[in-house]
């Protein structure tokens, strides 16, 4: 079972990275990944719109179809752009892009209008182009409603996917971590290096673009980051490894499968080392108190805080 998913969220160029990746950036990073046995690729149609997905998909014809998993999603914001069932156009599309006729994980992308998507999925469930149905940015409550809906079908969430990190422990807080183990639910954790923030490479001296997104969010906190990362520095050093692998490992330790975004070769060499990454219990609590101490509030603008 695969331990991490790897993000090609800014293979879609879209501006929140602040860089543009081409075709021949990213091939190297897929071989040195598909070799390396990660090969659980999440994307989604409105990155790039398209863009990510069908570079993505360009790699993926180059290998078999049983030597990869995908992860895909429905974003209800864009369902005007698609006609019929917006679901299952969407999904075709993805699908298309990708160049699989299944696939393994297709996630609704956020609440927006929910239940109403969940309800439009399910044909494309039963259909078996689906492997197994997710729910992004939702709450407990949204999460629980859906699995009513889709129980009464035969169907079941069979994951979750939110924003999980060291500074943004709500959907642990909130229950809805417990409410997957409980329920054989994977947890994927989505922004665990807070988009780079929590790599150790960005500080009060090297700050993030400040025409992206990520330097509107961290760029005012880097004084707080840096207090951070020092302490993440110190256990990371103790396992010979950079500081971008703490957080990593840390969100492994809590249970839940991390997508990390990847954009350089480097960058899956070091989640290798993260894997290899066991945190002590002590270490854990260290990490997660100085957190606390920081209170640090970085709610994206298209996430809520769950409860």
């Amino acid at each position: 079972m695969n331990k991490i998913a790897l993000g090609a969220w800014a293979w879609g160029n879209d501006g929140t990275f602040g860089n543009n990746f081409s075709s021949e950036d990213l091939k190297p990073i897929f071989d040195t990944a598909m070799k390396n046995g990660l090969n659980l690729w999440d994307s989604a149609y409105v990155y790039g719109m398209g863009k990510s997905e069908k570079v993505l998909g360009s790699f993926l014809k180059t290998v078999k179809r049983d030597t990869f998993e995908i992860s895909a999603k429905f974003t209800p914001q864009c369902a005007s752009m698609f006609q019929g069932n917006p679901v299952e156009s969407m999904f075709n599309k993805s699908a298309e892009l990708l160049g699989v006729d299944s696939i393994d994980y297709y996630w609704i992308h956020n609440p927006t209008d929910a239940p109403k998507w969940v309800k439009e999925l399910i044909p494309l469930a039963k259909s078996g182009k689906i492997g197994k149905i997710g729910l992004s940015n939702h709450n407990l409550a949204e999460i629980k409603e859906a699995q009513e809906i889709l129980a009464s079908e035969g169907l079941k969430i069979s994951a979750i996917q939110n924003h999980f990190s060291i500074l943004n422990r709500s959907s642990e807080t909130s229950g809805i971590l417990d409410y997957c183990k409980k329920n054989n639910i994977t947890f994927f954790s989505y922004m665990v290096l807070e988009q780079g923030a929590l790599s150790g490479k960005y500080d009060t001296k090297h700050p993030f673009p400040e025409n992206s997104d990520r330097g509107k969010t961290y760029n005012p906190i880097l004084d707080k980051l840096e207090t951070l990362n020092s302490g993440l520095k110190e256990i990371a050093d103790k396992y010979n490894v950079g500081v971008a692998q703490i957080p990593v490992a840390w969100a492994i330790a809590k249970g839940t499968l991390p997508i990390v975004g990847v954009t350089k070769v480097h960058h899956v060499e070091d989640i290798i080392k993260a894997l290899r990454v066991r945190l002590t219990d002590n270490e854990i609590e260290k990490i997660e108190n100085l957190a606390k101490t920081l209170n640090i509030n970085i709610i994206r603008y298209w996430e809520k805080k769950m409860k």
